[in-house]
């Protein structure tokens, strides 16, 4: 076996396409939009990898077969936010073979320590914004940008020397198995804008597309900026965020709170395409566009991927408000409603939706080692 570098057009294909063999005929797994996954490890065509070092994996077996793949990078970005030297992988898969996900692993740490990096974290995938092996909730299909893998991942991890640096949660509301919102919380939010007349609510306004995204950004750097891992992002990184939902964005699952009109938190939600990508085996031609289209008209799943509020409004419960807000402009749509990444110490979101009395359905993983 050896482990090689992909670095043209062939071998980068190899890479972009081992996942497809390994997880033939899994219920569960669902393959990226091929069309774009081609081109996402294109470092002038992807915002992630555009200012950062990285190489791409494959680990081939003495019959030219491919059996695993990862890519290694360092965060510029974040290291420097940090005043640290921690390395990263993701994109990680590999059959079951210790001696493969060594090799991987390997390869990967020597890469990171002749860089000068320290430790070795992840897996966190710099391409479809996915973090964390899953660890539980193996028997449904992931939400869009969220990651399925095999469970024998973690003990490979482990037997690699890899511990656990952070778990991860997805919550969930499945109004089609009863849920609705308790009603302490109706009447909190009742008692709340009697209260505070000043602070309003409002829907995202897809006309203003580009003056939305802005606000979300601006709100995203300030109120999430103490999150374990997160990194203030450039205004590029949410730009190309926003063109990737675009084709599914639904402005009844994005919600922002005001202050007299000036925006100091928001909900973004958005109809999960994962139903129609695997359907569609991720294809958009001929016809898989128009019915990824419409996903955003039909889809009862979504998934709420960020809530922030800026620190000054903490303890208000804005939180609850935009999720009860999402909620009713989806009602009669809304099937099944996952929250997800919650990091295990964010106690304030975890507590507002534990609150709502949502249910605990996944968990997922990160593992670091020193190098």
């Amino acid at each position: 076996m050896n482990i090689v570098m992909a670095t043209d057009r062939k071998t980068i294909a190899k890479f972009v396409r081992f996942p497809r063999t390994l997880y033939k005929g899994s219920p569960y797994w669902v393959p990226p939009l091929w069309k774009d996954e081609y081109h996402a490890y294109d470092r002038q065509r992807n915002v992630m990898l555009r200012n950062n070092d990285y190489q791409l994996l494959l680990a081939i077996d003495s019959d030219n077969t491919i059996v695993g793949r990862s890519i290694v990078y360092i965060d510029a970005s974040y290291n420097s936010h940090c005043n640290i030297g921690i390395g990263f992988f993701g994109a990680f898969e590999c059959i079951e073979d210790q001696h493969v996900a060594d090799a991987l692993m390997d390869a990967s740490s020597h890469w990171l320590k002749e860089k000068g990096m320290s430790a070795i974290r992840g897996p966190i995938h710099p391409i479809a914004e996915s973090w964390g092996f899953l660890l539980n909730g193996y028997e449904s299909l992931p939400v869009f940008m969220a990651p399925y893998n095999f469970p024998y991942y973690h003990e490979m991890m482990e037997s690699y020397g890899m511990r656990k640096i952070m778990d991860l949660y997805a919550y969930e509301a499945d109004m089609d198995d009863g849920y609705s919102i308790p009603e302490r919380i109706e009447r909190f939010t009742c008692f709340f804008e009697e209260k505070h007349p000043e602070i309003t609510t409002r829907r995202f306004d897809l006309d203003n597309l580009e003056t939305e995204a802005r606000y979300i950004w601006a709100l995203s750097n300030e109120s999430l900026k103490n999150n374990w891992g997160y990194v203030p992002v450039d205004i590029s990184v949410m730009e190309d965020m926003i063109r990737r939902l675009k084709p599914v964005l639904d402005p009844n699952a994005i919600w922002f709170v005001e202050d007299k009109g000036i925006p100091v938190g928001f909900a973004l939600g958005f109809p999960d395409p994962n139903p129609i990508i695997k359907l569609i085996n991720g294809k958009l031609l001929p016809f898989g566009f128009i019915q990824l289209l419409k996903a955003k008209k039909t889809s009862r799943r979504y998934r709420l991927f960020a809530l922030g509020v800026l620190p000054a409004y903490h303890g208000m419960g804005l939180d609850v408000l935009l999720y009860k807000r999402l909620s009713e402009a989806l009602k009669g749509r809304l099937g099944v409603l996952e929250a997800n990444y919650i990091l295990e110490d964010n106690w304030n979101i975890r507590n507002a939706l534990e609150k709502l009395q949502l249910i605990r359905t996944k968990e997922y993983r990160i593992y670091q080692k020193e190098l």
